[in-house]
Order: C-alpha cells, then structure tokens, then sequence
C-alpha cells in the first residue's frame, strides 16, 4: 500500500505542477498555451508522469478505481512514442475538464 499512496502522491504533485506552470506562465486560454513552448513542454512532462503513475498503480492493483486509467495511459504512450502527434486541441481539454476530475478522484482514494 506503501508504493500505491507514492504514485497516488507523484499523481498529485505533477497535477500541482501543472496547475503553477499554468499560472506562472499566464496562461488564461488556449492561444496563450498554443503560443508557450515552455509551459506545453513541461505540461507535457507531468502529463507523461500521470500516466506512468497510473500504469504502474494498475500493475500492483488491476482493480485501484482510476477514472479513465486506460485512456491516460494511452495518452501518455502516446506522448512519450508518438510525440509528433500531440496536437494542443487534444491536451488543452486534459487540462481543462480531465485534470481536475483527476484530482478530486484521488484525493478522495486517498481519504478513503
């Protein structure tokens, strides 16, 4: 259970990230991230991290209650081997509607 609440906290700590790496970089809608290689780079990175988190929390729990664990798992396989696809339009929503959801759903694992 140790190992589990570790990704559970390297889940959270990269949606923070991301959170401040918004903020910092002024980023208030889309064409602002569209225009902000730094912030989509380091998104990215954190993006990569979720998903790897949550492979990793599927292998030692195939049944941990993760929403969408496989889709963030095929989005991370996807930055991290099909890097030249990711287009903006389909990480801005992630960043928007998925994240936050994310983040209330773990941070409700972790109370329970």
């Amino acid at each position: 259970m140790e190992r589990l609440e570790g990704f559970y906290a390297d889940m959270l700590r990269a949606i923070e990230l991301i959170e401040a790496f918004m903020v910092q970089g002024r980023i208030d809608g889309f064409e602002a991230y569209t225009r902000h290689a730094l912030v989509k780079s380091a998104v990215e990175r954190q993006l990569g991290i979720i998903g790897e988190a949550v492979n990793k929390i599927r292998k030692l729990d195939p049944a941990h209650p993760i929403p969408e664990a496989d889709r963030i798992v095929q989005f991370r396989n996807r930055l991290i081997h099909s890097y030249d696809t990711i287009d903006d339009t389909f990480v801005w929503p992630i960043l928007q509607k998925h994240l936050p959801a994310l983040k209330n759903a773990i941070q409700q694992a972790r109370k329970s």
